[in-house]
């Protein structure tokens, strides 16, 4: 084994029995809550001061290590001169837009974002980045067509009490065949809450193939780990 391998190994088992949650008391109230109406007026109301909890306070590395993933994953597979910047994303549970602002940094140019916050739709609005954004919950199918998208990104959403592992069919749906979802996953639900199962079931029917369920460092002020899982539509 790799000494980069046994180091990320040990950092993994270090965050074991970790409290995911933090001390941010909207992470906690967002990880208790099951209604949906509650959790888009928490989010509501969490929206103008989301991006300094989570990237300042939290040191949430996701939606830059997504977008980088994105890019080298297209960019390993594609020939086009220029991949990056004739892809189109969508970007499901956007929020405000962080995952967005990292993939336009990247030469991406044309992103669409869904989010069940009208709150977080708002903020995501000011980038300036998105193409299109809109209400959506990602329980329930996505109005778009199939085969639509290069890649859809889904980050911080497969969370604890949020969406759940089958909803990662829809998001294969809009995906272009040969196309690449790129999602992240709270490690502490990875096993428990069924997305490892779910992931080898859409491997074992031939829907995808699995490029990554590599662990990260996910909140690291929290010490909460997650899976960067990246698909491949076949």
């Amino acid at each position: 084994m790799s000494t980069t391998v046994t180091q990320q190994r040990q950092q993994e088992i270090n965050y074991v029995g970790s409290n995911p949650a933090g001390n941010n008391p909207f992470i906690t109230r967002s990880y208790a809550v099951s209604d949906w109406t509650a959790m888009r007026n928490l989010y509501d109301e969490w929206a103008v001061q989301y991006d300094n909890d989570v990237l300042v306070s939290e040191k949430y590395t996701a939606p830059k290590l997504a977008a980088e993933t994105v890019v080298s994953t297209v960019t390993k597979t594609k020939s086009s001169e220029n991949p990056v910047g004739e892809l189109m994303i969508l970007d499901a549970g956007c929020g405000t837009g962080l995952v967005g602002v990292e993939l336009a940094a990247l030469g991406v140019k044309k992103i669409d974002g869904l989010d069940l916050s009208p709150g977080m739709l708002a903020v995501a609005r000011k980038t300036g980045v998105y193409d299109g954004l809109a209400e959506a919950d990602l329980t329930k199918p996505i109005g778009k067509d199939d085969d639509f998208y290069d890649v859809v990104t889904c980050v911080g959403t497969f969370t604890k009490s949020h969406v759940p592992p089958t909803a990662l069919n829809e998001l294969i749906r809009v995906a272009k065949k040969e196309g690449f979802v790129v999602a992240t996953v709270l490690d502490s639900i990875w096993v428990s809450e069924g997305f490892e199962a779910e992931v080898k079931r859409l491997e074992e029917s031939g829907k995808v193939k699995v490029l990554s369920t590599e662990w990260f460092g996910y909140r690291v002020a929290s010490s909460a780990g997650a899976r960067m899982v990246v698909l491949e539509k076949l």
